[in-house]
């Protein structure tokens, strides 16, 4: 049987973030067959051509890397002024960015998106503002069940852990049909 990994990405860099805390509750539940690992974003500089053409940071080259070699995607998205946070979106322009890394990262790269917030609708407009990004760089969104953890106040501990079972199977449902996706759509090395 062969192993689908998948890295996944926190768009927020506060350690008891609900996202964070979604992102490790993911990594606990994911589904046999299927391997998670977190990769972090908090050492990744703002995009600068010219640090680029210098020397690209380590954090960016070990994160092109692990994204490169992994079948797919998992991006755990916070909702900032009703859009995607600049930090990820930061992550991703640097992972996409060439010669160091570009658009063949991403190219057929099944990518999945959830997230938590304190409001009612979760991160429904992050998540949507997120297609266009994956449309250009030609990755491969999954279309399956949405996961919009809404009220994440009531859903997690002050350290940012998942305490709501009610989200965590609704979660371990979600990782299993885009497990399944990944798998089905992996790229072949």
């Amino acid at each position: 049987m062969t192993m689908t990994r998948i890295v996944g990405l926190s768009g927020s860099l506060r350690r008891a973030s609900f996202n964070a805390g979604l992102l490790r509750a993911a990594v606990a539940v994911a589904p046999p067959g299927c391997v998670l690992e977190a990769a972090g974003i908090r050492d990744i500089p703002l995009y600068d051509a010219d640090l680029e053409a210098a020397s690209p940071p380590p954090a960016v080259t070990a994160l092109q890397r692990a994204i490169d070699a992994a079948d797919g995607l998992l991006i755990v998205t916070p909702e900032y002024n009703q859009s995607i946070p600049g930090v990820l979106k930061n992550a991703i322009d640097w992972v996409s960015s060439f010669p160091t890394g570009g658009d063949r990262i991403f190219r057929g790269l099944p990518v999945g998106t959830i997230g938590a917030s304190a409001m009612w609708s979760g991160t429904i407009n992050a998540q949507t503002a997120w297609l266009p990004v994956w449309r250009g760089l030609a990755a491969m969104p999954y279309q399956g069940d949405t996961l919009y953890v809404g009220g994440a106040r009531d859903k997690f501990d002050a350290g940012g852990n998942l305490t709501d079972a009610r989200t965590r199977d609704r979660l371990a449902a979600w990782l299993a049909g885009f497990a399944e996706f990944v798998a089905a759509h992996a790229r072949r090395r």
